[in-house]
């Protein structure tokens, strides 16, 4: 009985060291974030979200103020019962565990979107949230530039199978947050057909509308790059 006892404690022990260690982890990745990172990233989430005060919902809410927020504390937006059952508040922690596997973290959420694997870049996303709010949290965010006053490189992006070409940035952050960028590239279809599979997904699937010019200039690069021959198609 005492070998479980301290075996119990050892154990207990190594967990708050671990949850210790997590929010320290996420304390110096916030200190270091930088926002601008962080809204080229949001990018993939604009789809679906809004981020200005008084910004609309879309297929999900708008995320004025999340940081700090309740949980589905928006009452013009319908959560699923899951994300109403997950409760409290957004803190910083929360929400990046959140946002590393969604589906993962809550059970049944209605959000499709896959999550962001790095660190790095959800500390950017978070940081990033964060500017929209009346109330800003303080991270001790560096100011984007290096000790010698220039500025940082920023990291050069992955398009995954995509061809990187004109309208590959655009097309990547408009699909890639529902679906992997394979779904794109294994398709083959002719201008007209890429154009009517954005009205689908706009009108059955729940995708927010795109702005003119970003759809066609979408709809240039899919036709150019992936038509019926399917000329890019990852061998």
């Amino acid at each position: 009985m005492r070998l479980l006892t301290i075996c119990a404690g050892l154990v207990l022990g190594m967990g708050t060291f671990a949850s210790s260690g997590l929010a320290q982890d996420l304390t110096d990745r916030l200190a270091t974030a930088d926002p601008d990172s962080g809204e080229r990233l949001f990018r993939q989430c604009s789809a679906c979200h809004t981020v200005e005060a008084g910004g609309p919902n879309r297929v999900g809410p708008n995320l004025y103020g999340i940081l700090g927020a309740p949980v589905a504390a928006d009452e013009r937006f319908r959560y699923s019962a899951s994300m109403k059952s997950y409760g409290g508040a957004w803190t910083p922690q929360r929400l990046d565990t959140y946002l590393t596997d969604p589906r993962a973290e809550i059970s049944g959420t209605r959000m499709v979107f896959r999550g962001i694997r790095d660190p790095e870049d959800r500390a950017d996303v978070i940081a990033y949230l964060n500017t929209f709010n009346d109330d800003p949290m303080q991270f001790g965010a560096s100011d984007g530039a290096d000790m010698e006053g220039e500025e940082t490189a920023q990291p050069e992006e992955d398009f995954g199978q995509l061809v990187v070409a004109e309208g590959v940035e655009e097309t990547w952050y408009a699909c890639t947050a529902c679906h992997s960028e394979m779904i794109v590239a294994q398709q083959g279809k002719t201008r007209e057909g890429w154009d009517e599979m954005l009205e689908w997904m706009v009108e059955e699937q729940g995708m927010a509308e795109l702005p003119e010019t970003e759809r066609d200039i979408i709809l240039d690069y899919l036709a150019e790059h992936y038509n019926t021959d399917r000329p890019h198609f990852p061998r």
